[in-house]
């Protein structure tokens, strides 16, 4: 069962990727066995239209929406159906285990259970699920349950429907990155993903072909570009164009940027190792890398400085993993850099795709 599918319509879909300060779009279109770009665009919102997630100003978001899907580069968007992501940090997700029964009694059974897992009263929440394994030795079923307030999704239903769009599904923004850098019928090895955006940075674990755990923080690829600037008496911009060319490392202003970036790094270092061994005490799974994306990602030198401090493979995800079985054709519309930026919107778009 797919995460929010109460808003299901038809196909087929682009992928929208909601943050509290841009607004990222992607439309894929079907090319033989895999998938080509058909659009891709990004706007930039003024400050307090989203504050963590809750929507502030219905309208200005509308219009933004509007903006976004009118501007899109590439091929026009004509369809008016989109995939959303909601705010990670509004979800609440937990796997709980049930015993052996009937789908149809397992939704029942969910519903009343998840109670006991969500600081809400679950006649405030969307509530999804999905079965996720069945293990017959034990007699047991591991399900995902997400849940989110109703006063938030009806919020972003009553923007999109302001920018004149029909929502076809919502889900949490570690899903659609999931789904865009781990490769489909992957082993049961697990793994994590770091999605350092522009407001904050967001923990997932991964394995046996399911999400099973996420977390955000306030460090922020923003945070970075802040500090670099502070440091180097720059603008924030050319901050931005500095984590990608030069980055942290060994040269002389790549030392300056790390010694600007030391705590914030050291923090970065924490979190992945928190989550790290959470992975190994909660589900017995030691974790075989760590993927990134998201802008931060593009911080030159940050997946090799992660690996040498966590003794374990850091890589910067490839979002096309699923979508093009070629590096080539992606390069024409995005760089890898932009890739990273718009994993989730392209994790949301292949949903779309596929639908």
């Amino acid at each position: 069962m797919s995460m929010f599918d109460s808003f299901i319509i038809k196909p087929t879909a682009f992928g929208l990727d909601i943050s509290d300060s841009s607004l990222k779009i992607i439309q894929l279109k079907k090319r033989g066995k895999s998938f080509a770009l058909a659009s891709f665009g990004e706007t930039k919102m003024e400050p307090g239209i989203i504050e963590q997630g809750d929507i502030k100003n219905e309208k200005a978001l509308s219009e933004n929406i509007r903006k976004a899907v009118k501007e899109a580069c590439g091929e026009r968007i004509r369809t008016k159906r989109a995939i959303i992501s909601l705010p990670e940090e509004k979800a609440f997700l937990q796997v709980i285990q049930l015993p052996l029964m009937k789908e149809e009694e397992a939704q029942q059974a969910i519903y009343f259970e998840a109670e006991n897992y969500i600081p809400l009263p679950v006649e405030k929440v969307y509530l999804d699920s999905q079965i996720i394994s069945c293990d017959a030795k034990t007699g047991k079923l591991n399900v995902l349950i997400v849940a989110i307030p109703k006063t938030i999704i009806d919020s972003y239903v009553r923007s999109l429907k302001g920018a004149a769009l029909e929502p076809v599904a919502f889900e949490i923004e570690s899903m659609s990155i999931s789904r865009a850098l781990i490769k489909d019928n992957m082993d049961s090895q697990a793994l994590v993903t770091v999605d350092l955006g522009e407001n904050r940075t967001s923990f997932s674990i991964f394995f046996e072909q399911s999400l099973k755990f996420t977390a955000t923080s306030q460090l922020s690829a923003k945070n970075f570009s802040e500090l670099i600037a502070q440091s180097l008496k720059i603008s924030f911009k050319e901050a931005e164009a500095l984590k990608i060319k030069n980055g942290i490392g060994r040269s002389k202003l790549g030392k300056k940027i790390t010694e600007a970036l030391s705590s914030t790094l050291e923090t970065l270092v924490d979190l992945s190792e928190k989550y790290l061994n959470y992975c190994q005490t909660q589900y017995n799974q030691k974790a075989a890398k760590i993927l990134l994306c998201g802008g931060g990602a593009n911080l030159k030198g940050l997946a090799d400085f992660l690996s040498q401090r966590l003794k374990i493979s850091v890589e910067l995800g490839n979002p096309w993993t699923n979508i093009m079985s070629s590096r080539s054709k992606k390069a024409k519309m995005l760089t890898p850099e932009e890739s990273l930026r718009y994993t989730t919107a392209l994790g949301l778009a292949l949903r779309g795709a596929k639908l």
